[in-house]
């Protein structure tokens, strides 16, 4: 029997608005060997009925149902059901472009030693253009972060961490895995196309600074579990308010990369790699 390639997770949580054109996106790949499983997480809505006619036809996904748990155990669920050598996590509002999976087996194949692969992103919904991520690189990650939720991993490398953690309930919990699942020396590799597509919804004020001050929170909870990463910046009283001024200057670079803004973040990361390489 031929080895399964991939297993799409999805965590659905009252998404009926917005999971066809999820689950669409991952049956219109150009690759075919693949399951989808998707971890119904206590819905109250219709979603359940989408997954049952998307399962109803095509024998590649496959509903698990369970009381509601959040996404990061949610995740962890389908991740320890699935079959694939490869993972690729996919929230159920989100979409992959067609040839993602083709287009990073080639790259896995290529290339044993890489740990993650993902691709050039776009917003959609209520706001439609490119995303621009900074370029990885495992000092940038440290302090902001820059892959999306739905890069591809080995399983086997999955279960060499402690999985999502299901203390992040507000965000952040993929940040937070990667810093689990890489180490300075891995090899990440960002295909040159978009193949994510990430769902913008309209927001308001208040949801948006309690939204903030709860990512905050989640952001002191990383960077104190993951101390030991940032050894050269916490002695001498480095503070982890420290850390979040720096994080925050970081996260200019996604949209101001020819501004004064962008020349202020290039000096501040000249700045961190004095402190990372002082003896």
């Amino acid at each position: 029997m031929k080895t399964l390639d991939f297993s799409i997770i999805v965590p659905c949580y009252n998404q009926e608005n917005f999971l066809a054109e999820t689950l669409q996106s991952v049956q219109n790949q150009t690759l075919k060997n693949w399951e989808c499983i998707i971890v119904n997480d206590g819905s109250t809505d219709s979603s359940e009925q989408i997954i049952n006619e998307f399962c109803a036809q095509d024998s590649r996904f496959i509903k698990i149902n369970q009381a509601n748990k959040g996404l990061a155990a949610t995740r962890n669920n389908g991740i320890m059901a699935a079959s694939g050598t490869y993972i690729l996590p996919l929230d159920g509002d989100d979409k992959i472009g067609a040839d993602y999976l083709e287009l990073a087996l080639h790259e896995f194949q290529k290339n044993p030693q890489l740990k993650l692969v993902y691709a050039q992103a776009e917003f959609f919904g209520t706001k439609n253009e490119y995303w621009p991520l900074p370029e990885y690189t495992y000092r940038r990650i440290l302090f902001v972060n820059c892959i999306y939720c739905s890069a591809i991993f080995r399983k086997s490398d999955y279960l060499k961490t402690e999985g999502y953690d299901v203390n992040m309930r507000h965000g952040y919990e993929d940040w937070e895995f990667w810093l689990q699942l890489l180490s300075p020396e891995d090899q990440v590799y960002r295909l040159n196309s978009v193949q994510f597509y990430y769902r913008q919804r309209d927001q308001s004020m208040i949801s948006f600074l309690n939204e903030k001050n709860k990512r905050r929170d989640m952001e002191t909870y990383i960077m104190e579990k993951h101390r030991e990463k940032y050894p050269p910046l916490l002695r001498d009283g480095f503070s982890m308010e420290n850390f979040l001024e720096i994080s925050s200057k970081l996260e200019e670079l996604k949209s101001f990369k020819k501004s004064v803004a962008f020349r202020t973040v290039y000096k501040v990361e000249k700045s961190i790699q004095k402190i990372f390489t002082a003896g």
